[in-house]
């Protein structure tokens, strides 16, 4: 990057059910967010030079209908869909426009209203985007009834576990988990806690995945003002958090082969951090805090070691070692993740953002990482692309 980028604001909606009648419509959840980041950031929209968007599930130009309700002031607003990794697809591009000097300052906003169910389809009459995934996947697996994005992630965790010979257990400890992090979370979905036992008695959806073990379909807005020092400067922000280092991937041939962890990117992942890392000049021994892309626990699970938090095949002595949570090597998630948060796709690149700008900030009250100063951010989207980010603070 040619000019360090600062993350001066960051604000989310509470996420909500999909047909909750305390939710709203996709343009006023998207312009409360964007406010709510305007007003932690200490500027005005009137400022704002570009805004980037983020959503899957809505027409075209909806981030210029939500950003509408906050002002009318002829900036470039952009509309980016990139799947699950939609919000960090858009930080990505708002963070080149800034480093590249092209702008000083960007709104970057992610909303989505989401259906009850689990994802499908929107058109019949054409080759679906993840048409070569759902290929190499029925070359490796049969198909099964139950929601394919489960039989992918499922999948992954089947072939982890023959690989490394671990219990099906191991994936339900990770929901447990999830479930403990969210209960210390005002923005959490679901807060309640379970235990092991629960966990594992919910529905199976595929290979050692439950219902439990499943992320929520969601409706949310997460937003995040980012800037160049001289703009910083101007505003009297001081020791801002800042971007370390950010990298996009997209599928590569291992995607497409003998590999349902390849499906579903772990290669992407790994590329994308060791770019990343490379950027930053850290490792994954100085990351302190991790929001990671958990829709299934079978994804936290190969996650781990794809971002090279514990080595390869390790993942079960990493989760029974508690080096997953607070007082161990790493906390993954605090902020209950996609599992117990919600995953509204759009949003969740932008809610991961927050909490990790929260978390070096020392404002994320119980949930707090003690001595935060080093944060990773991975969220991926079948299609495909992994946005991997690097946050600090000095």
């Amino acid at each position: 990057m040619s000019r360090r980028v600062n993350v001066i604001g960051v604000g989310m909606t509470k996420f909500t059910k999909p047909g909750d009648p305390k939710g709203q419509d996709y343009h006023l959840m998207g312009a409360d967010a964007a406010r709510l980041a305007l007003k932690d950031a200490g500027i005005d929209y009137s400022e704002i030079q570009q805004a980037w968007t983020g959503y899957v599930y809505g027409d075209s130009c909806s981030g210029m209908r939500a950003l509408y309700e906050v002002g009318q002031t002829g900036i470039p607003i952009f509309n980016v869909n990139s799947n699950c990794s939609t919000g960090s697809s858009a930080l990505f591009a708002a963070q080149q426009a800034v480093s590249s000097g092209v702008i000083e300052v960007a709104l970057v906003l992610g909303f989505e209203k989401m259906e009850k169910g689990a994802l499908g389809a929107k058109w019949g009459d054409r080759i679906p985007p993840t048409g070569l995934h759902l290929e190499a996947q029925l070359k490796i697996q049969a198909f099964a009834p139950a929601p394919v994005a489960a039989q992918m992630f499922g999948g992954a965790g089947v072939e982890y576990q023959k690989k490394y010979g671990i219990a099906d257990d191991t994936f339900g400890l990770i929901a447990v988990k999830a479930r403990k992090h969210a209960n210390a979370n005002p923005y959490a979905l679901f807060s309640n806690l379970l235990t092991l036992e629960e966990v594992m008695a919910s529905p199976t959806q595929y290979g050692p995945l439950t219902r439990y073990q499943c992320c929520p379909p969601t409706c949310g807005a997460g937003a995040a003002i980012i800037c160049s020092d001289d703009f910083a400067k101007k505003k009297g922000i001081k020791n801002p958090v800042y971007i370390a280092g950010q990298a996009m991937e997209t599928d590569q041939p291992d995607s497409f082969q003998d590999s349902m962890m390849g499906v579903v990117g772990y290669g992407m992942a790994q590329r994308a951090v060791a770019s990343v890392y490379e950027q930053a000049g850290l490792g994954p021994d100085d990351v302190n805090v991790v929001e990671l892309h958990d829709c299934f626990t079978a994804n936290e699970l190969i996650t781990y070691e794809s971002l090279g938090l514990t080595p390869e095949g390790t993942a079960e002595k990493f989760i029974m070692d508690g080096d997953n949570t607070y007082g161990g090597k790493v906390v993954v998630n605090p902020s209950g993740g996609l599992l117990s948060k919600g995953h509204p796709l759009g949003a969740t690149g932008l809610a991961q953002c927050t909490e990790l700008v929260w978390q070096l900030r020392g404002q994320s009250e119980k949930r707090q990482v003690e001595g935060a100063n080093v944060a990773l951010q991975h969220n991926i989207g079948i299609g495909g692309s992994c946005v991997v980010t690097m946050y600090r603070k000095d």
